[in-house]
């Protein structure tokens, strides 16, 4: 969730600044510097009320429990001298930005660790609420193109008005779909099948992408009317495009180009530069969202986190979330796996499970990591945020690579 803040600099400007409470993001707006989405990495000023809230909450024996069994040391959660959402940067103090960065790390740490390059083409499998999705299109700039997927509609929309808001989505296309069996690959691939597309029978009256906009053109309504008067009218389409944006590629394709389905071989060519899985998880390392059972309830907790067949079945999700993102990903290509968890269950167990099975995946020592307050997994190369070690809430972060398929694969 963004909030903001109005101030006056002294040649009389209006200053925008906005924060983000989920992630420690900055954006200052009314800036053409590279420093307009800025990651702050939680810098710490002092103690909060709501840090003081945090040592007082009161965990149930449940939770407890569940932190004993995972090996999670209970003091993370009553820790009083820990680190607020978000800083607050002000005008005239952007050289302070670069200092902060080098010291403090912390979520933005899984896009950190993709060393998203100029052209880069890049997937965030599970996008929403879209800070992170964000942070790359703005690291990105005028070039490549990011591809967002998640399962929840309601939650991708929320992305959606987050990026045209700060005008950061000329590049990006969002798709409702299950980040599970998500195939669809980077428009740079569709060139090269336009002429085959056309030859096998589109016809010259289909429908072609116009510019995006929030309502259906007058035409396209009256098509999809007709169709459900004659009983012709076609399931949803899954993956559903829910947005685009004009250099994203998809304007002048048709539905049949861009939804085209490719081989492993032209995957393995043509697939995703970089690819970011920050997987569905318990939210047990989130400090904040823990605060929240509060408020919501602490049998709520019981079966959002402590249900061992919930739990069950997020790590089967969570690894097949991480398989199908590496299928995605072109040879030599990078992909992110984090989750906000702190058990190893949903980090390192599907880490290994995953390496096990993957023969032409190998790990990586994410660049830039020894100058990060964080902790190594308990695979090398994996790293570990928790508030006693980073004064961040908590986060593991693995980075992949794809080798090309020799004897090994």
């Amino acid at each position: 969730m963004l909030t903001r803040e109005h101030r006056s600099t002294k040649a009389g400007k209006i200053e925008d600044l906005v924060f983000s409470n989920d992630t420690g993001f900055c954006r200052r707006n009314g800036s053409r510097r590279k420093e307009k989405w800025q990651t702050a990495f939680n810098f710490h000023q002092g103690n909060s009320k709501s840090m003081e809230a945090i040592s007082n909450l009161p965990l149930p024996d449940a939770f407890l429990e569940f932190l004993n069994e995972n090996g999670i040391d209970r003091s993370i959660y009553t820790a009083s001298d820990s680190t607020p959402r978000y800083i607050r940067l002000k005008p005239g103090c952007e050289e302070q930005l670069e200092a902060i960065e080098s010291d403090i790390k912390s979520s933005g740490a899984a896009v950190s660790a993709l060393n998203i390059s100029h052209g880069d083409h890049v997937l965030d499998l599970c996008a929403a609420p879209g800070a992170k999705l964000c942070m790359v299109l703005e690291l990105l700039g005028n070039s490549g193109s990011v591809t967002g997927v998640d399962v929840a509609k309601h939650r991708l929309a929320a992305c959606r008005t987050l990026v045209q808001k700060y005008k950061l989505g000329d590049h990006c296309r969002l798709f409702v779909a299950d980040g599970a069996s998500f195939s669809l690959i980077p428009i740079r691939v569709h060139s090269d099948f336009k002429s085959v597309n056309r030859e096998f029978g589109v016809k010259k009256d289909e429908f072609l992408y116009k510019e995006w906009t929030s309502r259906r053109p007058w035409k396209e309504r009256k098509r999809a009317n007709k169709e459900i008067k004659n009983g012709f009218l076609e399931l949803i389409q899954d993956p559903e495009l829910i947005y685009y944006g004009r250099c994203s590629g998809v304007v002048g394709m048709s539905k049949i180009e861009l939804f085209q389905t490719v081989s492993s071989h032209e995957i393995s060519q043509y697939g995703y530069d970089k690819v970011l899985v920050d997987a569905e998880c318990t939210h047990d390392g989130s400090i904040k969202h823990i605060q929240k059972f509060e408020n919501w309830g602490w049998s709520t907790m019981e079966r959002r986190v402590l249900d061992a067949e919930r739990t069950d079945d997020l790590t089967i999700l969570q690894f097949r979330l991480l398989t199908n993102g590496f299928k995605l990903l072109r040879v030599g290509g990078n992909l992110v796996y984090s989750t906000c968890s702190l058990t190893h269950a949903q980090n390192e167990d599907v880490v290994e499970r995953f390496l096990s099975l993957n023969p032409c995946a190998e790990l990586l020592v994410i660049d830039g990591s020894e100058s990060w307050p964080c902790k190594s997994g308990r695979i090398p190369k994996t790293l570990r945020f928790d508030p006693l070690t980073s004064r961040t809430s908590g986060l593991f972060v693995a980075k992949f690579t794809k080798l090309a398929k020799d004897n090994r694969c």
